[in-house]
């Protein structure tokens, strides 16, 4: 995640303070030097951090830390409030038009990745707020733009509109805007052309779409891992434009992360979304106290439910856990189960939205072997139905053909039907502890349903 560095310094400094039953000036003032120098190392904005300690410095010797019982803990409450409101405080609502379509400009340099976050964008609001958006090819500078946005178009069934390149920008937004109204469109995402840096030409361009469109949202497209220079380009966008939000590409990435507290605090425009990786549902909506929760390593448990919600089949979900009661979960269930998690995203993310996964010994710097679980599913599938079913009968010829068949070693078939038979086992204790727990009127949840 980008703001990895800034995560460590900030947690290891609020642990020193974390139990501390009375908190002295010396101790804030100690905390703050760590604060400030985790911000300016993570690529904070030096305007932004000077503001920000001054604010947490202050609250925190004041009446609400001092004269509470856990001093230590009320620092950190202030230091996570203050965090999620440099980043925007609430989340900001993607706006929705009195009358269709709600017409959105995406705009951002060349390279920050605007095409790929218009289809993501689009497949987000088709996903998560069951909308139908028309996707709108304006880029005609660009070689393969067009071609770009019509190929994500194809990928998520989606369609696109484009007069080709010899058609001005202007005159394609105007058409694509009565096409969308005709075929009762509730969105239009229009790709705009980007350039190297910010010239008048491309802001000319811009202002003209502006000025005919009216749109309801101008979305900014920042490349998070160009650090102080995405600050400077959002506030020259935003000066000339009128930017209404921000989107984040790359925040994944190897990156200090500061970008994305620094550009909220410069332009006092919100941060919408932020892509999270390269698939076509990588980006979410961008959550401040989530964000800040996340940076301080307390989880963001709310997303992880999010994610569930949507990826997660709830029938077959009750359906297994009613299989792991009765002993009856077989290859097949696993394999399905499997599917389920992989399609929440990458798991070393998900470990990292548990709250509390920081503190424990090697998890924050986990690595899952997507390899490995790819080898695990095609061991599975190179089974029959019946030793999927009874996987007691897999015999040592029936082990070699499986290996053969998956492109393993018998070695990696041993583990998997070794592990396999743990899990039975640990399944079966936990059901033995809910029948007990149910004689005593105690409620017993699988961890992990």
């Amino acid at each position: 995640m980008a703001f990895e560095g800034l995560a460590d310094r900030l947690q290891n400094t609020m642990q020193k303070i974390r139990g501390k039953g009375k908190v002295t000036e010396a101790d804030v003032k100690e905390m703050m030097r760590e604060v400030r120098l985790a911000l300016l190392e993570a690529d904070v904005n030096f305007k932004v951090v000077k503001n920000f300690v001054k604010k947490v410095s202050e609250r925190s010797v004041g009446q609400e830390v001092m004269k509470s019982l856990t001093p230590g803990q009320q620092v950190i409450k202030v230091v996570k409030e203050e965090l999620t409101e440099l980043m925007g405080g609430e989340q900001s609502q993607i706006a929705v038009a009195k009358r269709s379509p709600t017409v959105i400009m995406m705009v951002g340099l060349q390279g920050a990745g605007k095409t790929t976050t218009t289809g993501k964008l689009a497949n987000l609001l088709r996903k998560r707020y069951n909308r139908k958006p028309l996707l709108v090819a304006a880029d005609i500078y660009r070689p393969a733009a067009i071609k770009q946005l019509e190929t994500l178009g194809k990928q998520l069934n989606m369609p696109v509109f484009s007069l080709g390149d010899q058609v001005s920008p202007v005159e394609i937004a105007k058409q694509a805007i009565e096409q969308a109204k005709a075929d009762h469109h509730d969105y239009v995402l229009i790709d705009t052309a980007g350039r190297l840096h910010v010239d008048e030409d491309l802001m000319g361009e811009l202002k003209d779409i502006k000025e005919l469109t009216n749109p309801d949202e101008i979305f900014l497209v920042v490349d998070a891992m160009t650090g102080q220079d995405a600050v400077n380009v959002a506030q020259s966008f935003n000066d000339q434009l009128g930017v209404t939000g921000v989107i984040l590409t790359k925040l994944d990435g190897d990156t200090r992360g500061g970008a994305a507290l620094s550009i909220r605090a410069v332009t006092e425009k919100p941060i919408k979304f932020a892509g999270m990786g390269e698939k076509l549902d990588a980006l979410e909506p961008f959550h401040p106290e989530r964000m800040a929760s996340r940076i301080l390593g307390m989880g963001d448990v709310l997303t992880l439910i999010e994610k569930a919600q949507t990826n997660v089949d709830s029938e077959k979900a009750k359906e297994l856990e009613q299989k792991m009661r009765t002993m009856s979960f077989t290859f097949d269930d696993f394999l399905e189960q499997l599917g389920q998690v992989r399609s929440m995203g990458p798991l070393d993310e998900i470990i990292k939205m548990l709250p509390g996964a920081n503190k424990i010994k090697g998890l924050n710097n986990v690595q899952v072997d997507e390899k490995q679980i790819s080898h695990i599913e095609a061991i599975i599938q190179s089974m029959t139905s019946e030793e999927k079913q009874h996987p007691e009968i897999i015999s040592s010829g029936r082990k070699k053909r499986i290996a053969k068949g998956s492109g393993t070693s018998i070695q990696e078939v041993n583990r998997l039907l070794k592990q396999f038979e743990e899990m039975k086992k640990m399944m079966k204790q936990m059901s033995g502890m809910q029948q007990k727990g149910k004689k005593k009127g105690m409620p017993f949840k699988f961890p992990f349903m």
